[in-house]
């Protein structure tokens, strides 16, 4: 008979759980409960319902900025009715099993913004967002890639706005699906494809829709082909108030296609004024 220590248990305990693929990406509602906030900001609650009860933290090291109105992850109220993401796990030196929640919102949230909040705080912490590796845009670019459907009113702005500021630039119209299942696997090929060009500037452009419609842009494999990109990148997708997860990686957002026209090149007005000076 083999007598195990209790840290040998508690290892045990643990490893289980988080090797657990439902444990490890956890989605649970119930009632906050005994929220207290600790003197380091991590915030302890516990989650219920009318037959059981959970033991959870947001540890504050864990707290990204996409809460609601980009926040910090919301503290719950006692008593309010919650979502939260997290994993399981077993703290071992308090003897404890607890979910460690990286997210909070109220219940009633859609699922689709669920689930872009928690892939923003993932991908945030893996650094995609980081503003010191965004590289400046060309101020003369010579050759730049309009990547998005070739059916949408969208590649008209881009082209008459650049051609207008800009004719001596070269654009290359890569047509992709923006909308829709199959458009996520067209943007991807679309950007690995502009890796093997000879490019000075990407626009990633659409034109505004439901969240939906938006669902491509905040996809996580989008995200990392934009991140991947060689060239610099400007996300235009949607209208000023649509925000999505690749405008965060890009090097920069645009608020609009036709803003993204006139921030990618010169205007020839100018030039040759300063010139004619």
């Amino acid at each position: 008979m083999y007598i195990y220590p209790v840290s040998e248990v508690a290892r045990y305990l643990r490893g289980s759980l988080e090797a657990d693929g439902l444990l490890s990406d956890l989605w649970v509602s119930g009632e906050a409960s005994g929220v207290t906030v600790s003197q380091a900001g991590h915030c302890y609650f516990t989650l219920k319902d009318d037959v059981a009860q959970v033991r959870c933290v947001a540890f504050q090291s864990r707290q990204g900025r996409y809460g609601p109105g980009r926040g910090p992850v919301i503290v719950p109220k006692n008593g309010e009715a919650i979502i939260v993401h997290g994993k399981v796990t077993f703290y071992e030196a308090g003897g404890v099993l607890q979910c460690v929640v990286d997210l909070v919102q109220p219940e009633g949230v859609g699922r689709l913004h669920l689930e872009q909040q928690r892939l923003m705080a993932k991908l945030e912490a893996e650094g995609l967002f980081e503003t010191s590796r965004k590289r400046a845009l060309p101020p003369y670019p010579k050759r730049i890639a309009l990547v998005t459907s070739p059916a949408a009113a969208v590649l008209h702005d881009l082209t008459t706005i650049i051609g207008r500021r800009y004719p001596c630039v070269e654009l290359l119209v890569v047509p992709v699906q923006v909308q829709g299942d199959a458009a996520p696997g067209s943007i991807i090929a679309a950007l690995s494809a502009c890796n093997s060009l000879d490019l000075d500037l990407v626009i990633l452009a659409r034109g505004g829709g439901s969240a939906e419609d938006l669902a491509p842009f905040n996809n996580e494999y989008v995200a990392r082909a934009v991140y991947a990109c060689r060239v610099p990148i400007i996300a235009a997708v949607g209208h000023e108030t649509d925000t999505t997860i690749v405008d965060y990686v890009a090097d920069l957002r645009a608020p609009t296609p036709s803003a993204a026209a006139e921030l990618a090149v010169p205007d020839q007005t100018e030039l040759l004024g300063r010139l004619a000076e």
